[in-house]
């Protein structure tokens, strides 16, 4: 048994001086939120490092997205999928529109772009994708199938930060992506998040989107929140910006260690990265589908070693109480039946190759 716990992740952090030197100078200006110079700064940043015209920055993840959406009036149905974090379809819902969920590829778990054209209505205003542990969804067949139905295409790239496709940055596709910079995720801000996009006129309506509504000094001209990023998040993430490419790197190699001990045993399924895609190795996921052990009682073996993993995505959205009778899981059964079955395995950038070694052989004994 391990004499500390091992999370399923860690948060990456710059050295303690350097983040103390990055912060020093709002001791002086007093500046410590509504969009200053650290703020302007990671924004510039950001749409250097995505190659992206565009970029907004946010409290956190879920509030970029739920300002994404409002912001482009979308109405009636978006097509998105259960196996996501719960925020997606809150976010959806939470500006009054219908969530319908397409079920999603058995191998990449992202949206099934195969069965997308069928869930097309004439009331369907946008189609919300979710990029899944550092996989992308089939992004130059949604860019199609948008084009043809003249829909919106927004993005939750919360875990694909830095991943790209032939080269091409993730950030790049679709009218908007979100990104959550949340403690967990391969780039952090402590908590934050924002918004890539591609039309500039968006710039004015998400910054007011975030900060109440507000237009002008004494003009308030729609109802909003409070969703700013503050300095100290963004002074984080100025630092863990400088690294990113080298925790990016660091986590690849605890994933190929992974992929070296877990391969090819029966009863586990991993996951793979299609052709041409970048991963950022955000998370590890194993489905457990014929093996000795089932996924729960995988779950509880490690835990008694003081090792955490975590059944993510579980259970689906559409599962969830507060949606209680309002969709039906039967019909995505593939996002399901992975639900029920995976296991995201501890992974972050300082896991030592030792710690793998040993969770691979408490799974594997």
């Amino acid at each position: 048994m391990f004499n500390q716990y091992i999370q399923v992740t860690r948060s990456s952090m710059p050295n303690f001086e350097e983040y103390i030197e990055e912060i020093r100078e709002l001791w002086g200006s007093h500046w410590l939120t509504n969009m200053g110079v650290k703020h302007q700064r990671l924004e510039e940043e950001l749409i250097k490092y995505l190659e992206v015209p565009n970029a907004a920055l946010f409290t956190n993840g879920h509030l970029a997205l739920e300002c994404a959406i409002a912001a482009m009036n979308l109405a009636g149905e978006v097509i998105t999928t259960p196996f996501t974090f719960i925020s997606t379809t809150h976010a959806i819902v939470r500006n009054g529109l219908t969530p319908v969920f397409c079920d999603i590829d058995p191998k990449t778990y992202t949206i099934d772009v195969n069965k997308l054209e069928s869930l097309i209505t004439e009331k369907t205003s946008a189609i919300v994708p979710v990029h899944v542990y550092g996989n992308v969804c089939d992004v130059n067949a949604i860019e199609e199938i948008a084009k043809k139905y003249n829909l919106k295409v927004i993005y939750d790239a919360a875990h694909a930060f830095g991943a790209t496709v032939n080269g091409r940055g993730i950030a790049t596709y679709g009218d908007a992506s979100m990104f959550s910079f949340h403690a967990t995720k391969v780039f952090n801000t402590i908590e934050g998040g924002a918004i890539t996009y591609n039309d500039s006129k968006l710039t004015k309506v998400l910054n007011e989107l975030k900060n109440f509504g507000i237009t002008g000094q004494e003009s308030v001209e729609y109802i909003a929140g409070n969703a700013k990023m503050n300095e100290f998040q963004a002074a984080m993430g100025i630092c863990n910006l400088r690294h990113v490419d080298e925790e990016i790197q660091k986590r690849k190699v605890v994933v190929d260690r992974y992929n070296e001990r877990l391969s090819g045993v029966n009863g586990i399924k991993l996951s793979k990265t299609r052709e041409g895609i970048k991963s950022n190795y955000a998370y590890y996921p194993v489905v457990f589908d014929g093996y000795k052990l089932s996924r729960d009682e995988v779950t509880e073996l490690l835990k008694s070693e003081n090792i955490y993993a975590r059944k993510y995505f579980y259970p689906l959205t559409n599962e969830f109480e507060c949606y209680k009778n309002k969709f039906d899981c039967g019909q995505t059964p593939i996002a399901k039946y992975i639900s029920d079955r995976v296991l995201t395995l501890p992974l972050y950038a300082d896991l030592s190759l030792e710690d793998v070694d040993t969770i691979c052989d408490i799974i594997l004994r």
